[in-house]
């Protein structure tokens, strides 16, 4: 009965704790919730409407009618006309569109000749849940008319895929897995700075000094940068040397990219330190990040395929756009201007982050 007793004690006195200690009650009841949310709503592996643009070289009804056609089918959304087939690969090249259509001028020819294929779909294959849905493009009715006469065959479509010919899941996985390692990594490493420094009694003796608020939080995240390019250099080495991904763009653009994706990370962990007050509560808030950014940045499930007020909170996340830098020079030998609106997405994040944190730390210890 008196172990009885004292372990009841003990457990009145956890629960206690629990309830008083809000960021943990707010996990208990949060990370379920937005599971359940995003799982629900968010992640959708059946990928619709991918952006696509397309070259008219026939210019006929029975071409123009192929077009409304399979945008009507779900399948791809044409945003656009291109003037040449070069148009095409840069836009998919840069990320604009995941599919580009090619009709070619003896359009009306390959319709009378069921052997030919009447037009040729290029796919990015940086994303094999993109490249499953565009397949679907190969063939479907397609009921033409030149002339008077109808002419109903299937719509055979060639299909070429770019970048990840053979489908291999790592070409996909590892430029964004350089994204998450780092996200996991310098959120969790900053995140605990200024809660390590108020801990041990070290913040009140930086408060004495000339240092300022925006001084100390640049200082501190100076020294993960060179952290993380060290990160990324492992993971580069690893994932073209072991695991053979092709490596098609410049490596400086890489890094320029890398960095400034680490300091909009960082930044966030800088502002998670100012909202926790010890660091177990700031790993939890680290946690809290951490999956959202996972789940909604086009890392594992596409993000075509989420719902448009799901896509304007991811924009918000700096994994988000890395991601897209990191599969763009990697895979598609894309180059920073083709990206400067992703670095633009990241530069204001940081700027941000680092004014609010700087803000908040002032509010918190003056």
């Amino acid at each position: 009965m008196m172990a009885l007793r004292r372990i009841y004690a003990v457990l009145r006195k956890e629960f206690r704790q629990l309830v008083r200690d809000r960021v943990t009650f707010g996990m208990i009841v949060g990370i379920p919730l937005m599971q359940m949310l995003l799982f629900g709503y968010a992640i959708n592996q059946d990928v619709r409407d991918l952006r696509a643009a397309y070259v008219d070289l026939a210019n006929t009804s029975a071409s123009r009618q192929l077009i409304a056609e399979l945008d009507a089918s779900q399948i791809v959304n044409f945003v656009a006309p291109a003037r040449s087939a070069e148009e095409l690969r840069e836009r998919i090249d840069a990320g604009d569109i995941n599919a580009g259509l090619y009709i070619p001028g003896d359009f009306e020819r390959r319709l009378q000749d069921p052997s030919r294929p009447l037009a040729q779909l290029l796919i990015n294959g940086a994303d094999l849940l993109i490249v499953s849905t565009a397949m679907q493009a190969r063939q479907f009715p397609f009921d033409a008319r030149l002339g008077s006469r109808s002419i109903d065959r299937p719509a055979t479509i060639d299909t070429r895929v770019l970048y990840n010919t053979e489908g291999k899941s790592v070409v996909f996985i590892i430029p964004g897995l350089i994204g998450v390692i780092l996200t996991m990594t310098m959120t969790l490493f900053t995140a605990v700075a200024i809660v390590r420094e108020r801990e041990r009694g070290n913040l009140e003796l930086l408060i004495t000094t000339p240092v300022r608020n925006l001084e100390l939080m640049i200082g501190k995240i100076l020294p993960y940068i060179a952290i993380g390019l060290i990160q990324v250099t492992l993971v580069l080495i690893v994932g073209v040397w072991w695991f053979e991904v092709p490596f098609r763009g410049d490596l400086l653009n890489l890094y320029l990219g890398a960095l400034a994706f680490i300091m909009a990370t960082l930044t966030l962990g800088l502002l998670i330190s100012t909202a926790a007050r010890s660091q177990f509560q700031a790993m939890q808030m680290t946690m809290f990040v951490f999956l959202p950014s996972i789940l909604l940045s086009g890392f594992m499930f596409p993000f075509e395929g989420m719902p448009k007020f799901v896509q304007y909170l991811a924009e918000g996340l700096p994994l988000t756009h890395f991601v897209r830098i990191a599969r763009g020079i990697i895979l598609r030998g894309a180059d920073l201007q083709q990206l400067s609106g992703e670095l633009m997405a990241l530069g204001l994040f940081f700027v941000i982050a680092l004014g609010i944190s700087a803000l908040r730390f002032r509010k918190r210890l003056d």
